[in-house]
């Protein structure tokens, strides 16, 4: 890997991992002059969970930024006909950021930048959404975001699972750990990369990362058998997963339904950690409750939170697609020779 500044690879404190080129394009278009006209405007589109608002709001933290505009003013979808009605709330050189949680509504938009003519020259729009369709509100290319490449996610990954410990004492888990990346670079993403690399850490033995990988093996070509597609997929389309096989003793079917657009969490329900379910199965309330996968350690330290039904009949039947089957398997961790022969 090439060599970068230390914080394009680190993710703990309040260094940003990865993304070494897209935050300086921001930081460029932050940073640069603009002399007339309506502000420019920067779309970053993304799927769920890969990292989005936390470049935002690293970038944002950037002094230079900071100096920049007089303030820095965080909207979603639903201020902005207030905002365009305001007389005071967008004098200024501003920065505006403005997020999208669900499709794009053009009209309200049009009468929002439309009455962006009250900033002063120098402020600037950026735009979060997950949807394409944005695109077509930059006046700027965009910033597409993606899950991180193998090399990133595999570093990552074992930076976190192995912590203070020297990967070098554990190679059987060395090979463990390059499984779970390649599994979390197709199927899944950085918030399960983080929950199950926590997990990992605190037991530091073969078969308890061996039983961990097939667990997730196991839950992924379930639910691509079920509905056809990989869990980050069906979690960035709302849709219900089945992880029942996460549970090491499940008492009832564990479904999750992601807390994203229209879908939200009951305020009142217990709140679970998904580590503490993968450690100890008997911490689970009776009936509903939310999970929370993870909780960003990085501003603007994102919750990521699902829904737990009662029961899985509780929620209306999917049916499965045909012809999109896979028998689950399991992984059995070659020996060090098996696998220098391999390679020899």
């Amino acid at each position: 890997m090439s060599r970068r500044p230390y914080d394009a690879y680190l993710y703990i404190d309040n260094f940003i991992f990865g993304r070494h080129t897209e935050k300086q394009r921001l930081l460029n278009f932050l940073l640069e002059y603009n002399s007339q006209g309506l502000p420019p405007v920067l779309p970053i589109i993304g799927s769920l969970a890969v990292g989005k608002k936390t470049l935002v709001a690293h970038v944002c933290a950037d002094e230079r930024v900071q100096s920049q505009f007089s303030s820095i003013l965080h909207l979603n979808e639903d201020d902005l006909l207030r905002l365009a009605h305001s007389d005071t709330l967008l004098s200024g050189k501003m920065l505006v950021v403005v997020e999208f949680v669900s499709d794009l509504n053009e009209k309200n938009w049009e009468e929002f930048y439309t009455s962006l003519t009250q900033m002063n020259q120098g402020s600037k729009v950026i735009t979060i959404s997950r949807f394409r369709k944005s695109e077509k509100l930059g006046t700027v290319k965009p910033i597409l975001l993606d899950i991180h490449s193998y090399e990133e996610l595999s570093y990552l990954f074992k930076t976190l699972a192995f912590g203070s410990a020297n990967p070098r004492d554990h190679p059987r888990l060395l090979l463990i750990a390059e499984e779970f990346a390649m599994q979390l670079q197709l199927k899944s993403s950085l918030v399960a990369a983080n929950f199950l690399a926590d997990v990992l850490r605190r037991n530091l033995d073969v078969n308890f990362w061996l039983c961990m990988l097939n667990r997730c093996i196991t839950v992924a070509e379930k639910n691509f058998s079920l509905y056809g597609e990989h869990t980050r997929l069906l979690l960035e389309q709302g849709h219900r997963v089945d992880i029942t096989n996460f549970d090491s003793s499940p008492a009832a079917p564990l479904h999750i339904v992601p807390c994203i657009g229209a879908n939200s969490t009951g305020k009142d329900l217990p709140r679970v950690k998904f580590t503490e379910l993968l450690l100890d199965p008997s911490v689970r309330p009776k009936g509903e409750f939310n999970l929370v996968s993870w909780e960003s350690r990085l501003p603007p330290y994102t919750s990521f939170i699902h829904f737990v039904p009662n029961y899985a009949q509780d929620l209306p039947k999917d049916t499965p697609l045909s012809g999109r089957k896979r028998q689950a398997h399991h992984l059995e961790l070659p020996t060090i020779e098996q696998r220098e022969g391999t390679q020899n």
